[in-house]
Formats: structure tokens, C-alpha cells, sequence
């Protein structure tokens, strides 16, 4: 008798259709096939997005002009500047498990007014403006991006509630993670970054972003560019590619949300390959969808009924994977986690603007890079 796969052990990242939403009979068939992809498979393509394909394909247009910057205006906009952690990253500037990431790039956020005042937790001090480039020297980029950024808000917020029902939840079951029901802009900060990930040279480490999990709920990755490189590791702990699809975001479920619905939606781990000798490099552009930073989401898991929670028992068990979990998850407020995965991330930004954290966690001084995993 041959014995039965996991449903767990995918060997494809399944394509779902945002279209399918815009009809009740739809609206439930993509229910299904989104129950499956968050549980057994925790990412998935969303073709047919609600953000306008002029937009998507301006900001690919946008992502090889953003790294000519000239070096002074960089240097201006250098993510050490700001104590939101927003700004410019150089190339080789992170460690993923004790390995250099070969990846450029340059932090934003939704618009949001920091409200911080000292005294307050160090941590509500995370939120805050993006640092842009200069208007002259890349025109257009910044109302491009913010207008791309608005309408993927808004399209996370719709996303997250059918993910709920996808689990038999109801629709608002998810909304006090966001304060209310999908809240206006600039009541919460989400974050996004452009990403060049360079040819490597012969020799050289082919790790453009080592194995790792998201941390938030949810991702939702453009990839900007024609070259395949990220990878998802399935419960045998064998790698499978998922190449760009032109006009599709990859969406996966982030650690939190994993939390949260008790490892019903499932974190999977991941890594970007970087591209082969000779070739030109390659861009992505991540949005992560964030919660409101008061809330510990280990006081916040949500109940299932039990035939829901049964279908992790038909996913199968991970038999090996290379990312590092996270230790902080469900012990501290949500902001206070994300600070300490940026401080540990960006130690050069925390001497600066975060002293007593940067002591806490480098008690050595400064090191060359920074590695949150």
C-alpha cells in the first residue's frame, strides 16, 4: 500500500485569483483554495490584484533608477539618519545564520505621524516618516510609490478578512489586531522596501537573503524583475522555486499570524538566491503588513472549531528547516518585538537613536553587520 503524501509537502506555490472576489459563487471557490495555500503551503501568487497594473508597472520601471542614485544622495538618505529605521542600506550590510545577505536596498512606510514623546516607550517610537529621494532626481517616484502603497493597504485588509472566513472565523475576527475594522490610512504603519539583488561574482556566495520566516501577518512580494530566485522550503525541507509571475504579488503568512491561529496559517521558510554570473541583478519589492503595536499576541490566539484545527494534523509534521525560529513572539508588545528585530538588524541605527537597546543586545560595541536571524 502506498502510503499518502502530506498535504504539507507541496512541490508548487499554487495561483489564486483575486478576480474570483468580485461574485458570491467566486467569492467562496477562492475561500477554498485559500483555506489550502495557508495551510498546507503558507504562500501563494495573487494574480489579478486590486492595485492598477499602470502602478505595478511603473514602480518596476522605477526600481534600476532608484540604485543610480548618485552616492551623495544615498549617503543623505542613509537609513542611519533615521529613527524609524527608513532609508538607504548598503550592499552586504546583514547577516542571515551568520552569512552575509548580497542585497542593496532602501526602506519606506505608509505615511504616518509619529506621536512619540519621551518617556513613552521606546518602542512607539519605531513609526514615523520615510526618508525619500529628491524629487528632481527621480521624478515621479515618490507619489508612484505612496500611490502603490495605499491601494496594497487596502488591499491586506480585504485579503486578511477572507483569510479569516478561509478558517471558518468570522470576517472581523482579525480586526483587533488593527484597531478597528480596516483602519483609515496613517492609523497604522506598514512597511515596504526596492531590493537590488547584484550578479554574483564567480566564487562568490550565491545567498542574496538567507533562509528565514517573515515576523508580521502578512507579505505581499512584487518581483520587479524577470529573474527566478526565491525559493520556499516545503516539510521534506526540499526547495522550491517560485519564479516571477508578471501582474501576480507572492503572498505569505508572516510569524505572527502563524501565532495567532494556533500554526493554522502556516510561516513557511524562505530565501532569495542571487543571480548567476553575467547576469543583471535582480529587483523585489516586499509590503509587510503590520499589526498595532500595544498588542502581545501570545494573550490574542484566536479559538477554531475543531474539525478546523484537525487539517494541521493532515499537513504533516516539518521534517527539517533551515530558517531560525523567533524567540520573541507572544512574550512582549508587538512593537517592542519589531524593534528588537530592527535594532538587531540595523545595530548602526540603534547606537544612534536607541543607545540603551544597542548596549543590551551588542554589550561588545559596534559590529561590521547587523544579522536579525
Amino acid at each position: 500500500m502506498v502510503q499518502a503524501q502530506p498535504s504539507g509537502n507541496f512541490s508548487s506555490v499554487p495561483v489564486l485569483d483575486w478576480s474570483l472576489t468580485s461574485t458570491p459563487e467566486g467569492r467562496e471557490d477562492f475561500k477554498r483554495q485559500l483555506r489550502h495555500a495557508v495551510v498546507n503551503v503558507g504562500f501563494l501568487y495573487l494574480a489579478n490584484p486590486s492595485v492598477a497594473r499602470a502602478d505595478l508597472d511603473a514602480l518596476v520601471a522605477y526600481a534600476p533608477a532608484l540604485f543610480d542614485l548618485p552616492e551623495d544622495e544615498k549617503e543623505r538618505i542613509q537609513m542611519v539618519h533615521s529613527p524609524h529605521f527608513f532609508g538607504y542600506s548598503r550592499l552586504g550590510a546583514e547577516l542571515t545564520k551568520g552569512k552575509t545577505d548580497q542585497r542593496e536596498q532602501f526602506d519606506f512606510g505608509t505615511p504616518y505621524e509619529s506621536h512619540w514623546t519621551p518617556g513613552q516607550p521606546e518602542w512607539l517610537r519605531l513609526w514615523g516618516p520615510s526618508q525619500w529621494p529628491a524629487e528632481e532626481l527621480i521624478p515621479g517616484f515618490q507619489e508612484t510609490y505612496l500611490r502603490y502603497l495605499a491601494q496594497l493597504e487596502q488591499l491586506s485588509y480585504d485579503f486578511i478578512g477572507l483569510l479569516a472566513e478561509s478558517l471558518e472565523l468570522p470576517e472581523s475576527a482579525l480586526e483587533p489586531f488593527f484597531g478597528h475594522a480596516k483602519p483609515k490610512p496613517g492609523f497604522l504603519q506598514h512597511r515596504s522596501k526596492v531590493v537590488k539583488y547584484p550578479a554574483r561574482k564567480e566564487g562568490e556566495s550565491d545567498q542574496g537573503v538567507g533562509p528565514h520566516f517573515d515576523g508580521g501577518f502578512l507579505t505581499f512580494l512584487l518581483q520587479a524583475s524577470d529573474h527566478p530566485g526565491l525559493q520556499v522550503q516545503n516539510l521534506a525541507g526540499d526547495w522550491i522555486d517560485a519564479p516571477p509571475i508578471p501582474g501576480t504579488f507572492v503572498v505569505n503568512i508572516g510569524k505572527a499570524l502563524e501565532t495567532v491561529t494556533q500554526g493554522l496559517a502556516r510561516a513557511t521558510s524562505h530565501r532569495v538566491i542571487s543571480p548567476p554570473p553575467g547576469s543583471t541583478p535582480r529587483y523585489s519589492i516586499p509590503f509587510f503588513q503590520n499589526i498595532t503595536q500595544e498588542i502581545c499576541i501570545g494573550d490574542a490566539v484566536l479559538d477554531f472549531k475543531p474539525e478546523i484545527l484537525k487539517l494541521k494534523e493532515s499537513r504533516g509534521q516539518i521534517a527539517n528547516s533551515d530558517s531560525v525560529n523567533y524567540g520573541e513572539y507572544g512574550q512582549y508588545p508587538t512593537g517592542y518585538v519589531n524593534l528588537i528585530g530592527r535594532v538587531k538588524s540595523h545595530p548602526d541605527v540603534a547606537e544612534r537613536h536607541y543607545p540603551e537597546m544597542f548596549k543590551k543586545f551588542f554589550p561588545e560595541g559596534l559590529p561590521v553587520q547587523g544579522s536579525a536571524y
